[in-house]
């Protein structure tokens, strides 16, 4: 495959999990700086990672998310919480993840990412205000 297949299929891939919008949006930010870096994640992330067989959509989204917990990389943990709900992501999956991370990545963590999760479903109007079940 060459690089010009690996990013096209990298492109497929990154918009696949990250919406249009949102990668419309990057696009528009290149600039003779960032075009190259741009590029390279888009041909080694999305077009050589995301697209191996090896997992499947969901794991590698969970996987991330709990990475970006860990990493306290929040504005990519709520980027990824957003397109996670809108490519099949449970809001019950997402706190289990959370939940499972903060035994490994600690109560900080945490209690920052259940912040972080709660403002984007309460934006969406995913989150249920009532009393806990």
């Amino acid at each position: 495959m060459t690089a010009d297949d690996r990013y096209e299929k990298g492109m497929a891939a990154r918009r696949s999990v990250l919406g249009d919008a949102w990668v419309d949006r990057s696009i528009a930010k290149r600039n003779g700086f960032n075009t190259e870096f741009q590029e390279m994640i888009t041909r080694i992330v999305w077009g050589e990672i995301w697209t191996r067989p090896g997992l499947d959509q969901k794991t590698r989204r969970c996987m991330v998310l709990a990475t970006m917990i860990a990493l306290g990389r929040w504005e990519e943990f709520k980027l990824h919480v957003r397109a996670g709900l809108a490519g099949g992501l449970t809001v019950e999956e997402i706190k289990e993840i959370i939940l499972q991370s903060t035994l490994y990545c600690g109560v900080p963590a945490g209690n920052h990412a259940i912040g972080e999760a709660e403002s984007i479903l309460r934006e969406l109007g995913l989150l249920d205000v009532g009393s806990p079940a």
